[in-house]
């Protein structure tokens, strides 16, 4: 398999992998112009050739958009492989080329989330063990942070204190997100739109900076949703997803 780098020269007419369209597309613009603002923070996306879910996208943990403490690493955002492409072992093609890289620019070592049965929209904990990963620190709500030290004396990376106990204190649900995630762009304002139908309070919070998403009550940023005032999933939602959710 062949990789290609995206970078501020070619994005425009490269795919991004994790929203496959035109640049027309509102998840795809979202997420490509969020990208856009992140290579001059040292953010590398590494994709396949091929037209498919495969690609790692990484930053210098100081730079990454979560709650951490954890100077001198470099924070994987994402590591996904999926569809026709999985089993193949991109995975390891793209987390190796990830700490080569990471090695020559004098980092200390990697961290990502995860959690200890894997959860949708985080990394494969299964995996992670694999490659040697280990958990270094763990929020209340479940969600990990797991790294891969280069030496072993490294200090351990860890949540900040808002992100170890996540809590808001608003009633009824809140929503942080950011434009990380592409589906965000097409499906908040649709949840926002089925809630007001239902009569359902929801309040939905974009973090549109490094600092209030390095600062936000919750140790993922790209989605978590809330509960009166406690975290409840960090999954996604549409509109059916949604209506089953308030179901309950």
């Amino acid at each position: 398999m062949d990789y290609i780098r995206v970078t501020k020269d070619n994005i425009q007419s490269e795919h991004i992998c994790c929203a496959i369209s035109n640049n027309n597309d509102v998840q795809v613009a979202s997420k490509k112009a969020w990208l856009s603002e992140r290579f001059d923070d040292g953010l590398v996306f590494l994709k396949s050739v091929e037209r498919g879910k495969c690609f790692i996208e990484y930053i210098p943990a100081e730079n990454a958009w979560i709650p951490i403490e954890a100077d001198g690493y470099m924070y994987i955002d994402c590591l996904w492989v999926s569809g026709s492409l999985k089993g193949h072992g991109y995975s390891n093609d793209l987390l190796g080329e990830c700490i080569a890289d990471s090695k020559a620019k004098g980092k200390k070592g990697l961290c990502i989330l995860s959690s200890e049965k894997k959860k949708p929209f985080l990394a494969d904990p299964k995996f992670l063990r694999h490659k040697g990963f280990e958990v270094c620190d763990e929020s209340e709500c479940g969600i990990q942070l797991w790294y891969l030290p280069f030496e072993k004396d490294a200090p351990k990376p860890q949540f900040k204190p808002c992100a170890r106990t996540p809590h808001t204190d608003a009633k009824g649900y809140v929503l942080y997100y950011t434009s990380q995630c592409p589906f965000n762009a097409k499906y908040v304002p649709i949840v926002e739109q089925t809630a007001k139908q239902q009569g359902v309070a929801f309040k939905a919070i974009h973090l549109q900076t490094k600092k209030d998403a390095q600062n936000a009550p919750t140790p993922v940023t790209n989605y978590a949703l809330f509960f009166d005032g406690s975290f409840l999933t960090n999954e996604q939602m549409n509109d059916k997803r949604f209506l089953k959710l308030i179901s309950r």
